[in-house]
């Protein structure tokens, strides 16, 4: 979070004409005006136009600005166009902006809700309106914009060099809407401060009016950097929003403009998320209190921060990462906002409190919020110096207050600090991609929908990932996929492929399956697992000593357990399990290394948050040995207190910290895996994870990984393909009754991998189809013959049999009475395989090298039968 200098809020960028930090003549440091004394305001009135194609090829201005589209039956929700276009003349430029609907700010399961003033609840699902776009300048990557459709253009862009805000000059239409052409003000110059609760155009962002506050550096700590992964796959936080009553009497006790506002905000912090942290804002829900406020919202953030998250456990219903409220007062405070550090994915601490401001800053406030969420912090004591430095002075840095208007970049340290955060095994719950929004299927949308075969996303997105495999949502020539840590050259990469390494101990590696180009979700290990030598517990994906804590914290080791057990039974401030009051509570003896932290020579500053006091320091003499005793209160500035003994850390043999207690782990009621009893977890082949599931060792397979499944140790064809074999559970059907027969097609020495077959015209031409027999398992009944046009030998392991198969045919293929094997297959040349369980296999012609089989997919298989002497696709499970 950083500290908001009041004077300074009003726009998102630099802008270039103004002198350096010093030289100005006007008002005091970090205050900025818009010009002269008496000089109107820095804003343009002008009339955006919308560009369509027009009969000759080139692009037409209307002025009707709507990006709505005829939706059926009527009273749908209105859907709005997914690419679209704006002239906005100002200030001698025509800025020509090229738009793409965010259909990653809502999740398919969004709801909005809010209350009546009779206090009952009003729901509705789904996106509504949803006209929310990112985009840039026409010809310049160096620009950006963030705008709603809804009710005229409102938002913002920027050139690289300076901002723009722009909004209706006022609403038109019967109900607000823009039917024509619609006077717009085009803002681009830092705001002169409005008053609070303003209610004329401009509003929404206008600069609230509050004394300047003396400028501070934050500096940060550098971090090692983690492994690439971490960053380049893309994280997502879903977000619950909540509009107390005083924003919605800011938004003119309307709900629709309540929560058009909160959308544009989120909408901006999604632009700064994305360009620089990889990580994108999915809004699951938003409530809104227009009968009044559930919680009671004061100046003190902390305690209004404490209220928000017990509401957020007993009165919101839907799962989310974090939940924050957007205020509509303006906190007497040096803070604009406040959450709780490293709290996502936390019930109670995944959390924040942002308050009143324009649209700009209240983005810029919440990317400060949720980046304390996500680990990001500060130090006022460290120097200015270094790596840590911020690089830009007028703009500053979002985490830091070196600049003198809003920022909307993260500095490295922040970044690396987000890094750090992942690789120690936070975080875990941002690796899940929601479900996207319910609109209708539309290719460049970055989802795979009904009747596509992948989707790349929008032009530049396709150009930079993924457009060699995938073009207009079809695969390329015997591509397999287009994206995902799974997909390589657009092939499925190997089953027990790493494609996310554990960032830790109590991490888990996610490795791929063989049959899907995205990695599985990320898990870590169950809460209780013995990690760093048997010394510590992992606890939330993280291995708790009190030795790391002390590095953490101090850069030290933890002190002598002697220390301990002096000074933790005094209840003083230099040794106790808690304050009680004004007073300090002393430790029971069996809990005294759960109190208060206790390191080896430190000295000096934390290295996280601020000392509070003095270090505290005492010298024992112990069996023959001088013991240093030392310890420090330290808080962060969501008030938590680092002085203390992390809860999970193992304080005696199969005991673990809680609350400055010491319990037995059986206490936790950790979860159990298949598999699993007295000093034996998932059969000795596996890792139990967080969700109580095995994650099984590479060459075992099953729910409690006791199926010896072993990895290919050769392509079955040709020395250049990779293999790219089923999952586990395809090919074990030994269980399934009867012997089994693996077989792939290997025409064209292609590897495993399947997609759902595309909508389109077969062709008419017959093709050549071979069998290749790898090998018998389990085999009680051998077939003795393979008829009608194949080879009329008994196949054997590498015998390669032929036939032509007509298209759209049922190709059946007889065994002898009895004989029921099982059979998986890679991919074919000239035609595709598909079909549903229980269905005959059928094959058809095609133009690439692949066979799309639900069977690939991990819980079905494909299976001879005696039923009809015939091919059939049967469910595993």
């Amino acid at each position: 979070m950083r500290r908001l200098r009041r004077g300074a809020i009003a726009a998102l960028l630099l802008l270039p004409l103004l002198p350096p930090p010093g030289l100005s003549a006007r008002g005091p440091r970090g205050v900025l005006l818009w010009g002269a004394p008496g000089s109107p305001a820095a804003a343009e009135v002008t009339e955006p136009s919308r560009l369509v194609g027009g009969s000759s090829g080139g692009e037409v201005r209307r002025k009707q600005l709507d990006t709505r589209v005829r939706r059926e039956p009527p009273g749908d929700p209105p859907a709005h166009l997914a690419q679209v276009s704006f002239v906005i003349p100002a200030f001698n430029s025509n800025f020509t902006l090229d738009l793409e609907l965010n259909h990653h700010l809502l999740s398919s399961q969004y709801v909005e809700r809010h209350f009546s003033r009779e206090g009952t609840p009003q729901h509705s699902t789904g996106a509504g309106d949803h006209c929310y776009y990112h985009g840039k300048l026409r010809g310049n990557p160096r620009s950006f914009a963030a705008l709603s459709t809804c009710r005229g253009l409102h938002g913002v862009f920027s050139d690289g060099d300076s901002t723009y805000l722009v909004e209706p000059q006022e609403l038109a239409g019967p109900r607000g809407l823009a039917q024509g052409p619609l006077p717009h003000l085009v803002y681009r110059t830092p705001l002169l401060p409005a008053p609070l609760g303003c209610r004329e155009p401009g509003c929404l962002f206008a600069a609230r009016s509050v004394p300047p506050s003396r400028p501070r550096l934050r500096r940060k700590r550098q971090v090692r950097r983690g492994h690439p992964t971490v960053h380049s796959e893309t994280k997502y936080v879903e977000l619950i929003v909540i509009n107390d009553h005083q924003l919605f009497e800011q938004m003119r006790q309307s709900v629709v403009l309540t929560s058009n506002f909160a959308k544009s905000v989120v909408n901006l912090a999604d632009v700064i998320y994305k360009e620089q942290l990889n990580t994108r804002i999915v809004l699951v829900a938003m409530e809104t209190w227009a009968d009044g406020d559930k919680i009671q919202v004061q100046d003190d953030l902390l305690e209004t921060l404490a209220r928000l998250m017990v509401y957020r456990q007993e009165g919101l219903p839907e799962p989310s990462d974090a939940t924050h409220l957007f205020s509509g007062r303006t906190f007497q405070s040096s803070s604009s906002g406040a959450a709780y550090v490293g709290g996502i994915c936390s019930l109670n601490r995944g959390g924040g409190v942002n308050e009143y401001g324009n649209m700009g800053a209240m983005a810029v406030t919440l990317a400060q919020t949720l980046g304390q969420n996500l680990g990001m912090m500060w130090n006022r004591h460290r120097s200015a110096a270094g790596d840590c430095r911020c690089p830009d002075v007028w703009l500053g840095c979002i985490m830091e207050d070196t600049g003198f208007y809003l920022p909307r970049k993260f500095s490295r340290c922040s970044i690396d600090e987000y890094t750090q955060f992942l690789q120690e095994g936070g975080g875990s719950c941002l690796f899940n991609k929601p479900l996207k929004l319910l609109d209708p299927p539309e290719c460049g949308n970055g989802f795979v929908e009904a009747g596509e075969e992948c989707d790349c996303g929008s032009v530049q997105e396709c150009g930079r990932a993924g457009g060699n495999c995938c073009k207009k949502c079809t695969l390329t020539h015997d591509a397999m996929c287009s994206d995902g840590l799974c997909c390589r050259r657009c092939k499925y990469e190997p089953r027990g492929v790493s494609c996310r390494e554990a960032v830790n101990e109590c991490d888990i590696a996610e490795t791929c399956t063989g049959d899907s180009s995205q990695c599985p979700p990320n898990l870590h290990k169950l809460d209780g697992y013995a990690c760093d030598r048997e010394q510590g517990r992992c606890y939330g994906g993280r291995c708790r000593t009190r030795d790391r804590q002390c590095q953490a914290l101090w850069g030290r080791a933890a002190a002598d357990r002697f220390c301990y057990e002096k000074l933790n039974v005094e209840g003083t401030e230099r040794g106790n399990c808690g304050r009680k009051g004004s007073g300090w509570v002393q430790c029971n003896k069996q809990d005294v290394l759960c109190g208060f932290l206790l390191c080896v020579n430190i000295s000096g500053a934390p290295r996280l948050g601020d000392l509070g006091g003095d270090i505290s320091s005492v010298t024992f003499y112990h069996q023959g040995k001088e013991l240093d005793c030392r310890g420090g209160h330290v808080q962060l500035a969501d008030g938590s207190d680092l002085s203390y003994v992390e809860d999970g850390t193992a304080c005696g043999p199969n005991m673990l910290c809680l609350g400055h207690r010491c319990l037995p782990a059986s206490a936790f009621n950790f979860s159990t895996c298949p598999g699993s009893g007295e000093r034996r977890v998932c059969s000795h082949h596996g890792v139990c994870s967080n969700e109580g599931k095995c994650i099984c060792q590479p060459d075992w397979t099953g729910k409690d990984c006791s199926v010896h499944n072993p990895l290919p140790t050769s392509p079955p064809t040709g020395e250049t393909e990779r293999y790219k074999g089923p999952s586990g559970t395809n090919i074990i059907i030994g269980s399934i009754a009867g012997a089994v027969l693996v077989a792939a097609i290997v025409l064209g020495g292609t590897g495993w991998g399947f997609k759902p077959p595309a909508v389109g015209t077969e062709g008419d031409t017959s093709f050549d189809l071979s069998l290749r027999f790898l090998s018998w398992h389990r085999q009680k009944h051998p077939p003795r013959k393979v008829r009608r046009g194949l080879s009329d030998t008994l196949p054997t392991p590498g015998a390669t049999v032929a036939t032509r198969v007509a298209p759209s045919r049922v190709f059946q293929v007889p065994l002898c009475s009895g004989a029921q094997s099982g059979m998986a297959m890679s991919s074919c040349r000239g035609g595709r395989a598909w079909g549903t369980p229980g269905h005959l296999l059928r094959l058809r012609p095609c133009a690439r090298l692949l066979c799309e089989c639900s069977f690939c997919h991990r819980a079905t298989a494909l299976l001879w039968t005696g039923r009809g002497t015939s091919l059939f696709l049967t469910d595993l499970n």
